[in-house]
């Protein structure tokens, strides 16, 4: 599973927030879909930005993630890149754009169910449970030295 980090929860959040009010969607639309969307949030790039990079690959998302080489300049290693900084591994990628991951989908509200792909509103259940559980992962890595915080700090006079 992805990398929990501020970046990765806030992009999350914020594709689930500009699906929401009605960012372009479409789930056969390298741009526009699922992995799309995320990747307008995370690039800055545009639909069609992502779109014309995306074509310089074969495949769906999830071919170009397992494709994808570290040494290769094309402009999809650029985009898959990009994801992969933010803490995604290639399975994340896959799952995103199909809705997938059982540990997401075991925390959505309501409990487990499959969502559908290329569903508006499955895909912004899925960005917002996935941010959701990264962040409570995060909120576990976080180790607060209570011993220190409750120390008496020694005075001391000048």
């Amino acid at each position: 599973m992805a990398h929990p980090n501020v970046e990765l929860i806030a992009a999350l959040r914020e594709t689930a927030r500009r699906l929401k009010n009605g960012a372009p969607y479409a789930w056969g639309n390298h741009g526009t879909c699922n992995c799309g969307n995320l990747l307008q949030v995370i690039t800055r790039y545009s639909k069609e930005d992502i779109l014309r990079y995306a074509h310089t690959g074969m495949g769906e998302w999830t071919e170009l993630a397992e494709d994808y080489c570290v040494t290769s300049n094309a402009p999809v290693g650029l985009l898959i890149s990009r994801l992969m900084e933010k803490g995604l591994t290639p399975s994340d990628i896959h799952n995103i754009e199909y809705l997938q991951d059982r540990t997401v989908l075991e925390h959505l509200p309501g409990g487990f169910r499959w969502l559908k792909r290329n569903q508006r509103e499955d895909v912004i259940l899925y960005m917002e449970t996935f941010a959701t559980l990264l962040e409570e992962r995060l909120l576990q890595q976080v180790k607060i030295p209570y011993n220190q915080l409750l120390a008496e700090p020694a005075l001391t006079f000048c």
